[in-house]
Formats: structure tokens, C-alpha cells, sequence
């Protein structure tokens, strides 16, 4: 049942991504291979020339070269840079390696700064990855309280809900206010303009200050924000800067507020990639399969009816463990099931079936909050537990 759901979940997106990664080493390389190639004959033709006119062998001159290589890792360049291993510099590093960005300008050289940096990174990366997850916490509420607040005087020009705010019964627009909640879609939209927002108004402070074309300061934007970090173009590494002490703090505030955007965004982004894995699963299954499933839903004793539809387009930012259950194909066909129905067709009590869920889901009794009894939400794991729980409180009546 459910084992097997995740089981075919998972290799599904294995495969999916292995594609994914074929797909772009395929595209990368038809892309970048000519310059390479062309960069490499360039390079030999002026280390052929360089030998010709000093009078110097090709193995003297790689050997001396090699050693630059070496030096070069330790922080040496042939332009005046600042010290990489100040103060100021141990600071940007830190960073790089706590938010997971490790832009590999500067590493450790010696056996205990190594040693020290694998337990100063366990710490600093668990710390820093919790706040990340807090702010999406409150990102996530910020965003659906503006987005059940417009909801709300969207009903009420409607004449639906009344100006005061009290909700009249009847109408089946106030009771699905109770439990409505932020598309994904919405959110997702959201955060995508604030990242583009923020990288935007970064690459605009970074092409005059570092000298990058408006281009490359929005590509390093995207690589430092996204943690990837590939360390081609790295900010602050001047010797000297105009307004050195507010460039470096604006610099840290844009690279903290877009990694915890990107960060989110990626979330969101995980929860439709899921959804789109469970419809393409759905997709795959043999009508065969089907009609066995729907002739043992009909033979069991307690059988759950849907109660209204709803289209695909109102997907809330929900985990969809709710989908692994035996309400899998309603739920993924877009049917949603009332509380109401629910216990009118089972005519058991809410605590008991409230119990029953628990049980079913963790494999042990649990308390549940009064929010989760009230809106449904399921649990998760890690950030998108948060975004649940989160989305579970503000969608509560206030």
C-alpha cells in the first residue's frame, strides 16, 4: 500500500533526475566544450611562443607554473588583493562555509585549521539551516495572512461576508473560508518575484563596485544565493572599495535575505514537483488497477464518499502524505471530502476518527493540536513540516 507508493515515488524522481542530469551534461557540454577547446589552443600557442623567446623549456616553465597553482590555493594572486586570512576575510569565509555556499576562494591550509573547520561546519551548517527553516516559517505566515486577508474582502465586496468580519452560516462561501488556504501556485509566484527582486537590486550595487558586466553580477547572484557556490566570481575580494564598510554590510544583508528566499523557493518548488510525480504515477497506473482498487474500496465496511469537487488549480501548499492514504485516487483526481460527509457516512465521533488518523500515520498514539484538528494539515518532515504547520494556524478562524 502505502510502502509501495513511496517505493514507486522515489524511483520515479531517481530517475527523473538522472535524466534531468543527462539532459544538462548534454546541454553544458554541446555549449561549453568549442571554448574550452578554444581556450586550451589559445594557451598553447602562447606557452609555445613565451619558450621560443626566453629560451625556455616547456618542462621548466609547467614546473614553474605548477608551483604557482599551489600558491595560488593558499591565497596568492599576481593582483593586489586583500589578505585573505584577516579578520575581515575569516568573517566572509565563515559565512560561505555556515550557509553551505563555500565559494572555495579560500580554504584551510593547514592540518588544524581542517580539522577545526569539520566541527565548526557540523555546528554552524545545523544552526544556520534552523534559521533558514524559521524564516520560512514566518516568510510562509507573512504570505498567508496577506493571502487569506485579500481573500476576505474579496468576499466581502461580494456580499458574501459580512464588514464586520462575523461569518454568517448558509453559505458555502464563508464555510469554505474556515478551512481555505494559499495556493502553492500563488506562493510559489511570490517568492520568485522577491528573489528576482532581491537579485535585481544586487546585481545593480555589484556591476559598479566589482566591475561586472549587469549579467554576470545576476548569474553570481543566482550561484551564491542558491548555495552552489562556484567560486568564479566571488564579491568583496578588492583590496579597496569606495565606502568599503557600507559596501560590506549591504553585500552580507543581499546574500543573507536571497539565500533564505531561493532557500523557500526551492521548498515551494519541491511540493509541485511532488504533486507532478503523483500525477504522472496516476497517469501510469492500468485501468485494470483501478477497477481493483475501486472494487475493494466499495468492499470495505467504512467507506468515505467525497463530498464537493475542487479543481486542480486550488492545490493548497500542503504536503501530500494525505495522497498516500486509501483516498489516494479522489485526492489526486481533484475530490475533496468534507468533514461533514466524512462523518456522516462513518457516523463515528471526531476524537475517535481524529485517533485513528494519528495511529494510522505515526504507528503510535499522538496528540494533535487544535489547529491541525481544525484544518487537516499532515505533519511532514523538516521545512515542508513547517510550512504546513504554519499554513495549518493562520488558515484557523481568527
Amino acid at each position: 500500500g502505502r510502502l509501495n507508493a513511496d517505493n514507486a515515488r522515489f524511483l520515479l524522481l531517481a530517475v527523473l533526475i538522472v535524466l534531468y542530469m543527462l539532459c544538462g551534461a548534454a546541454v553544458f557540454s554541446a555549449i561549453e566544450l568549442p571554448t574550452e577547446r578554444e581556450a586550451k589552443e589559445r594557451w598553447e600557442e602562447r606557452l609555445e611562443n613565451f619558450t621560443r623567446r626566453h629560451n625556455l623549456s616547456r618542462a621548466e616553465l609547467r614546473r614553474f607554473l605548477r608551483e604557482y597553482e599551489e600558491a595560488s590555493v593558499a591565497g596568492i594572486r599576481v593582483d593586489d588583493i586583500r589578505p585573505r586570512w584577516d579578520f575581515t576575510g575569516a568573517f566572509y569565509f565563515v559565512g560561505t562555509v555556515v550557509s553551505t555556499i563555500g565559494f572555495g576562494m579560500t580554504t584551510p591550509a593547514t592540518v588544524g585549521g581542517k580539522i577545526f573547520l569539520i566541527f565548526y561546519g557540523l555546528i554552524g551548517c545545523a544552526g544556520t539551516i534552523l534559521f533558514f527553516n524559521l524564516f520560512l516559517e514566518r516568510l510562509i505566515t507573512v504570505i498567508a495572512y496577506v493571502m487569506k486577508s485579500c481573500h476576505e474582502r474579496q468576499l466581502r465586496r461580494k456580499g458574501v461576508l459580512p464588514h464586520n468580519g462575523r461569518r454568517g452560516s448558509g453559505t458555502s462561501e464563508v464555510d469554505s473560508l474556515a478551512g481555505w488556504k494559499p495556493s502553492v501556485y500563488y506562493v510559489m509566484l511570490i517568492l520568485c518575484v522577491a528573489s528576482l527582486i532581491i537579485s535585481c537590486c544586487a546585481s545593480a550595487m555589484y556591476t559598479p563596485i566589482e566591475g561586472w558586466s549587469y549579467f554576470d553580477s545576476l548569474y553570481f547572484c543566482f550561484v551564491a544565493f542558491s548555495t552552489i557556490g562556484f567560486g568564479d566570481l566571488v564579491s568583496s575580494q578588492n583590496i579597496k572599495y569606495e565606502s568599503q564598510g557600507l559596501y560590506r554590510f549591504g553585500n552580507f544583508v543581499f546574500i543573507l535575505m536571497g539565500v533564505c528566499c531561493i532557500y523557500s523557493l526551492f521548498n515551494v518548488i519541491s511540493i509541485v514537483i511532488k504533486q507532478s510525480i503523483n500525477w504522472i504515477l496516476k497517469k501510469l497506473d492500468c485501468r485494470c488497477c483501478h477497477r481493483c482498487q475501486r472494487k475493494l474500496f466499495r468492499s470495505r465496511r467504512n467507506v468515505v464518499m467525497p463530498g464537493n469537487v475542487r479543481s486542480r488549480r486550488n492545490i493548497s501548499i500542503e504536503t501530500d502524505v494525505v495522497n498516500e492514504s486509501d483516498t489516494d485516487g479522489r485526492r489526486l483526481s481533484g475530490e475533496m471530502i468534507s468533514m461533514k460527509d466524512f462523518l456522516a457516512s462513518n457516523k463515528v465521533s471526531l476524537a475517535i476518527m481524529q485517533k485513528q488518523l494519528s495511529e494510522t500515520a505515526n504507528g503510535c498514539p499522538r496528540q494533535m493540536s487544535s489547529n491541525s484538528k481544525q484544518n487537516g494539515f499532515s505533519g511532514g518532515v523538516g521545512a515542508l513540516a513547517i510550512m504546513n504547520n504554519r499554513l495549518a494556524e493562520t488558515s484557523v478562524d481568527r
